[in-house]
């Protein structure tokens, strides 16, 4: 793999592997979002002329799904939907697995998932009709399932080698962060308790519906109830040196107490979404590459 060339006055230590990645990510982000916003700023005028007005319009010839600039975009498309689909392969193709880091796959998996249908909608220059307006819509339903899925994977905590944490081990590491949080004699048992009001039985006798419901509650809820602890610590006239470790202690707490409250039922919802995000995903494809072929036999290649 290619190094990145380190300029005289920064330290090694400085650009590990995580900044790098960042820095990829980043560059990877301006690189596409300028692209897109371009495009979008040199053809409002034309996406907002009605389909007759479109004709007549100087652009027509370059933005029309056809045109020079919109098969273009099309052209992107495609290569960015190909690298889309080198995520699920590389669970399969062995080879693969030996460049780079989950994490850092699933980073780029969900950059291009949010990029290329974007890409994909100037090409169709907001034309949503017949065999390519199934697609398309099919390829809205499968970014907005990628969402889905983003938030329920972050919701199984992991290794650093990405490997799925096993209830023990989660069990552990809370016990060994309340230690730590009693050590500084901070906050009480009661404080630490009000952040988690729910059991694991409460949660197996709900619907995986209400329960998925319930644990985007409770992560919407848990910044604002610790800013809340915190605001009220600053208030008191008592000095406290290590009070941003604690609040990072019981965040992780809050965090890894929540994981555990929903381990089975985030498993569950996760083989759900599989079932449900796959189908969509291929019917995707196959009418992608069937629209591709139809442009090629009608000539617009």
């Amino acid at each position: 793999m290619s190094t990145i060339p380190i300029p005289q006055g920064i330290s090694q230590s400085w650009l590990t592997p995580e900044r790098r990645h960042r820095i990829r990510i980043l560059a990877a982000v301006i690189v596409l979002m300028t692209l897109i916003a371009g495009m979008f700023i040199y053809g409002l005028d034309y996406y907002l002329l009605g389909t007759h007005e479109r004709l007549l319009s100087a652009k027509h010839a370059e933005l029309k799904p056809s045109g020079t600039l919109g098969l273009k975009m099309g052209i992107l498309g495609v290569f960015l939907f190909l690298c889309l689909y080198m995520y699920p392969l590389r669970k399969k193709w062995r080879w693969l697995q030996r460049f780079g880091k989950t994490k850092n796959w699933l980073d780029f998996h969900v950059l291009l998932g949010i990029t290329a249908p974007l890409v994909i909608t100037l090409h169709s220059s907001f034309k949503l009709q017949g065999l390519a307006g199934v697609a398309y819509w099919l390829m809205i339903i499968v970014m907005l399932s990628g969402f889905a899925g983003r938030y329920i994977y972050a919701q199984i905590p992991r290794s650093l080698n990405a490997s799925i944490l096993s209830l023990k081990e989660m069990q552990t590491l809370c016990v060994m962060t309340a230690m730590e949080i009693e050590k500084l004699k901070i906050f009480s048992p009661t404080e630490i308790a009000a952040l988690t009001e729910m059991t694991t039985k409460d949660i197996e006798h709900m619907s995986l519906a209400r329960a998925l419901c319930h644990m985007v509650w409770i992560d919407i809820q848990r910044p604002f109830r610790i800013a809340a602890l915190r605001r009220r610590l600053l208030k008191s006239s008592t000095p406290r040196p290590d009070l941003d470790r604690a609040i990072g202690l019981v965040r992780t707490e809050a965090w890894l107490t929540a994981k555990m409250t929903f381990f089975s039922r985030t498993n569950q919802v996760f083989q759900l979404w599989h079932v449900v995000h796959r189908p969509f995903s291929y019917s995707f494809a196959v009418l992608a590459i069937v629209h591709i072929a139809v442009g090629i036999l009608i000539g617009y290649f």
